[in-house]
C-alpha cells in the first residue's frame, strides 16, 4: 500500500474514531454524568496510564525496524507483550485502594480494578498491529480501531444511561479490548502462547531504552489530571479532562491518521538509504498547515463551542480550553520528534531531553495548578516554548536540516493559519453574542476559513495543497474507474 493510501484508510479511521468518541462524550456530558463524575474517572485513568505507558515495551517499533520478519521474532515480542500487560494489570489492582485513600474517594479502587481487568486482553492486539502497521495495511489497522472505538462509544453511552456512572467509562474500556483482540487476531494472527523466552536480548535491550523514554515522557503528559485532582477538586479535574479531551480529540482528527503512517513510511526509508531531510520538511509543512488552524479556531471558538456540546454545566471548561489549544500548536511545530531519533539511534540523547521537558512541564504545571484549573492550562504556553527550545536543533539534526530552513516552512503555514481564522476572529470582535453562537452560524464560520485556508494554501502553492490535489485526482480516479467497470 502507498504512504498516500494508507494516510487515506489511516485518517478515515481517526475520523470516524474521532466521531464516535466525541458523540459519546458529549451524549455523556450533557445527559448522565457530571463533572465531578468524569472527574473521578480521569484520576483512575490517568493513574493507569502512567502505569500503561511500559505495555508496548516499544514494540510497535521494534517490529518496524526489523529488516525482516520471522515468526519465532513474533512470538517472542507476543511473549514479552503478554508478560507486561499482566504486570500492568497487576500493579493497577494493587495501588487501587492506596489511591482512593490519597485522593479521600473509595469509588477510584473499583474503577482502577476494572480498568485493571481490560490488560488480560490488551496484549492480544500489540503484536498483530505492529505487523499490520510495518505491513502498511491501514484497511486492517481500519478494522481494528473501529470496532474498538464502535464497542467503547456504545458500552459508555449504554452503562452511563443504565446509572454506572464514571465506572461505566471504565467498563467500556474493558469491552473495546476484548473486541480489538479478537478482530486483531482474527486480521493478523500472533499468539503469545507457547510463551517463548529465547532469544530476547535484542527486544529486552530496544524495549527497555524505549520503556524509558515513554515513561519519562508520559509522567508529564499523563500526570495533569493527577495533579490537578490533587491541588483542586473532581470538578475542576473533570472540566480540565474535558478541555484536553477536546483539544486531543480535535489534534488527532486532523493529524492523527497520518502521523500513524509516518513512522513505518519514514522506516522503509530509512532500509532504503533515502535521505530524510526532504519528506521531513514536507511533513513539518503538512502537520502544521493542517493543524495550527484546527487549534487556532479552537482557542477562538471554546466559549461557545463548549455551551453548544456539552450545556451550561461545563462551561468552566472554555478557557481551559483556549490556553490548552494554544499550547498544542507549539509542540505540533516539530513533528516526530520521537520517532526520528529513534529511526537515528539516538535513544540517549533523546532520553536526556525527554527528561529536561518532562521535569519543565511538572513543575510548570504545579505551578498553575496551585492557583486554578486555568493556570494549569496557561502553563501549558510556557512549556510549549521549552519544549520548541529543548527540541529543535536536536530534532533538525536528526532530519539532516538546520533549524533555519524550518523558519520558511512555519511561516507559510502561520499565513494559512491566519486566513482560516480570519472569520472566525471577526465575529469574537465584532458579533454580539458571539459565546452563545448556535451550531449553523458556528459551522457557518468554521466553514467560511476553511475555503480561505484552501485558497491560501493553493495560493501559495504549500505541499499540503498538492497533498489534497493528489488525494482529489486518486478519488475522482477511483471512481472513474468504478464507473467504467460495468461497461467493460
Amino acid at each position: 500500500m502507498s504512504v498516500r493510501h494508507a494516510a487515506v484508510w489511516s485518517v478515515g479511521g481517526q475520523y470516524i474514531g474521532f466521531t464516535l468518541q466525541f458523540v459519546s462524550s458529549v451524549v455523556i456530558s450533557r445527559f448522565f454524568l457530571d463533572p465531578a463524575e468524569v472527574g473521578l474517572f480521569s484520576i483512575a485513568l490517568a493513574a493507569a496510564m502512567l502505569i500503561s505507558l511500559l505495555q508496548d515495551f516499544g514494540l510497535t517499533r521494534y517490529i518496524a525496524n526489523l529488516p525482516s520478519l520471522r515468526q519465532g521474532e513474533l512470538g517472542r515480542c507476543s511473549s514479552v507483550a503478554l508478560i507486561f500487560a499482566l504486570a500492568i494489570g497487576g500493579a493497577l489492582a494493587l495501588i487501587a485502594l492506596p489511591m482512593a485513600s490519597f485522593y479521600s474517594e473509595a469509588g477510584l479502587a473499583p474503577i482502577l480494578w476494572i480498568i485493571a481487568g481490560s490488560y488480560l486482553f490488551v496484549p492480544l492486539a500489540i503484536v498483530p498491529m505492529a505487523v499490520l502497521s510495518r505491513e502498511m495495511a491501514f484497511k486492517d489497522i481500519f478494522a481494528v480501531n473501529f470496532a474498538g472505538a464502535l464497542t467503547q462509544a456504545g458500552f459508555a453511552i449504554g452503562l452511563a444511561a443504565a446509572g454506572f456512572s464514571a465506572a461505566s467509562l471504565a467498563w467500556a474500556m474493558v469491552a473495546a479490548a476484548v473486541v480489538k483482540a479478537v478482530v486483531a487476531q482474527w486480521r493478523r494472527p500472533a499468539s503469545p502462547f507457547p510463551l517463548r523466552f529465547e532469544g530476547l536480548k535484542p527486544v529486552l535491550h530496544f524495549g527497555s531504552q524505549s520503556s524509558a523514554l515513554y515513561l519519562i515522557g508520559g509522567v508529564g503528559y499523563r500526570s495533569a489530571d493527577l495533579i490537578v485532582g490533587a491541588l483542586l477538586s473532581l470538578t475542576a479535574t473533570g472540566l480540565y479532562t474535558r478541555a484536553t479531551g477536546l483539544s486531543t480529540q480535535l489534534r488527532n482528527l486532523v493529524a492523527g491518521g497520518a502521523a500513524a503512517v509516518l513512522y513505518p513510511a519514514f522506516a522503509r526509508l530509512q532500509r532504503e538509504g533515502e535521505d530524510l531531510a526532504k519528506p521531513y520538511l514536507r511533513v513539518v509543512a503538512c502537520f502544521t498547515a493542517a493543524t495550527w488552524p484546527a487549534m487556532a479556531g479552537l482557542a477562538l471558538a471554546a466559549t461557545p463551542t463548549v455551551n453548544l456540546l456539552f450545556g451550561e454545566k461545563w462551561i468552566g471548561a472554555a478557557p481551559i480550553l483556549t490556553w490548552i489549544a494554544l499550547g498544542e500548536m507549539l509542540v505540533i511545530a516539530l513533528p516526530l520528534h520521537v520517532e526520528l531519533p529513534i529511526l537515528r539511534g539516538a535513544m540517549k540523547p533523546l532520553i536526556v531531553r525527554n527528561t529536561l521537558d518532562t521535569i519543565a512541564s511538572l513543575a510548570l504545571l504545579l505551578l498553575g495548578a496551585a492557583y486554578s484549573a486555568e493556570g494549569a492550562a496557561m502553563s501549558r504556553i510556557a512549556y510549549g516554548a521549552i519544549w520548541l527550545m529543548i527540541y529543535v536543533r536536536f530534532i533538525s539534526r536528526m532530519a539532516g536540516i538546520s533549524p533555519a530552513q524550518l523558519l520558511p516552512v512555519h511561516f507559510t503555514s502561520a499565513i494559512a493559519t491566519f486566513a482560516a481564522i480570519a472569520p472566525m476572529a471577526a465575529a469574537w470582535v465584532w458579533m454580539p453574542g458571539y459565546d452563545t453562537l448556535g451550531f449553523f452560524p458556528l459551522a457557518s464560520l468554521a466553514a467560511a476559513g476553511v475555503l480561505l485556508w484552501l485558497v491560501a494554501l493553493f495560493a501559495m502553492r504549500h505541499p499540503l495543497a498538492d497533498e489534497i490535489a493528489g488525494l482529489a485526482g486518486d478519488m475522482i480516479g477511483h471512481l472513474r474507474s468504478k464507473r467504467e467497470q460495468p461497461a467493460s
